[in-house]
């Protein structure tokens, strides 16, 4: 794309179907290198990525070339499609409807970065669900309580 400039910083959470914690230790670090490469392979810039037993914090540098909506829909298929034929858990592994994408300036990238790297001591103070709430409403995004990540009954 000759002309295009930008510089698009997002950072998007997701969680596992129902929010259980399917997210192993002993596989975390090959699903962030998984992830890494399908959004690297997108044509985007990775800047951190950081699986939980129950949902991934990923931020990375968008390219206008794809929409975040399409590389979501890449990242979680084609993760939960590697989970499933390398039978990493048992049953059948998906993720939960939906996502949070939230965007930030150069300014605020380390900030970001080591809050992703922080993430299992931040969550010895706060649930997942806190902090979702805490980025809606620091983004000041209106939202449906019933659509928030909750476990399927």
């Amino acid at each position: 794309m000759s002309n295009t400039y930008y510089q698009i910083y997002i950072h998007a959470i997701f969680t596992v179907q129902n929010r259980v914690s399917l997210i192993a230790d002993g596989w975390r670090e090959r699903l962030n290198k998984y992830i890494c490469g399908i959004v690297q392979n997108n044509g985007h810039k990775l800047l951190a990525v950081g699986a939980m037993p129950d949902h991934v914090h990923l931020f990375f540098g968008l390219s206008p070339a794809q929409s975040v909506s399409d590389l979501m829909q890449d990242v979680k298929g084609n993760s939960s499609r590697w989970i499933n034929e390398n039978g990493l858990v048992d049953g059948r592994f998906a993720w939960q409807e939906g996502y949070g994408a939230f965007s930030y300036s150069r300014s605020q990238i380390d900030t970001v970065i080591k809050y992703i790297n922080n993430q299992p001591r931040h969550h010895k103070r706060k649930t997942f669900i806190e902090e979702y709430k805490d980025f809606l409403k620091a983004f000041e995004i209106e939202y449906d309580e019933k659509y928030i990540f909750k476990p399927v009954k």
